[in-house]
């Protein structure tokens, strides 16, 4: 995963810095957004690690669904993409790009994985700390991972507070080796 992350980060930062400089932050939005759903499709991820697809057919075949969607930029994106064997980045390219447009807003998207179900009301007051430690409106996304057997972890942007019972088992257990 971290991996992934890593790759994808100078491709979402690029195509941020550009639709700034444009003023395209929306439209650059929709097209990473379809682009990221076209690439999730199976038949297509089928196609696309298949050795025996050629560069130029798999950028042709793009080319053909993207048409008429995404403008010359946009292409030319999937071209890279397809050149660099990254096509495969689409959704984490996405994701990272909305990251990044939502803290140009002032925002912070922050997943909470919870052994538990998180109620409504444990949320807003978990935003309402959130947003007073960063500074900044916080948007919550809750996961449920029964392996972390209690508590939560935080993720905001790279800054991970694992406050899980099965992170602090690891923890104890580094320390007692």
């Amino acid at each position: 995963m971290a991996g992934i992350v890593a790759l994808a980060r100078p491709y979402a930062e690029a195509v941020f810095l550009m639709a700034e400089e444009k003023d395209q932050v929306d439209k650059w939005s929709d097209t990473l957004s379809f682009l990221a759903q076209v690439t999730s499709d199976e038949l297509l991820k089928n196609i696309a690690n298949n050795p025996k697809v050629s560069k130029g057919a798999l950028e042709a075949a793009m080319i053909d669904i993207c048409q008429g969607q995404m403008d010359d930029e946009g292409l030319n994106l999937i071209k890279l993409l397809i050149k660099n064997n990254r096509l495969q980045l689409a959704d984490e390219i996405a994701r990272q790009y909305e990251t990044k447009k939502a803290e140009k807003d002032g925002q912070l998207e922050v997943t909470v994985t919870s052994a538990f179900p998180v109620s409504d009301e444990d949320k807003k007051d978990l935003e309402k700390s959130l947003s007073s430690s960063f500074g900044k409106q916080v948007k919550i996304s809750v996961e449920e991972d029964s392996d972390l057997i209690g508590g939560m972890i935080i993720r905001a942007g790279d800054k991970v507070i694992d406050g899980s019972l099965s992170g602090q088992i690891q923890q104890l257990a580094k320390q007692l080796k």
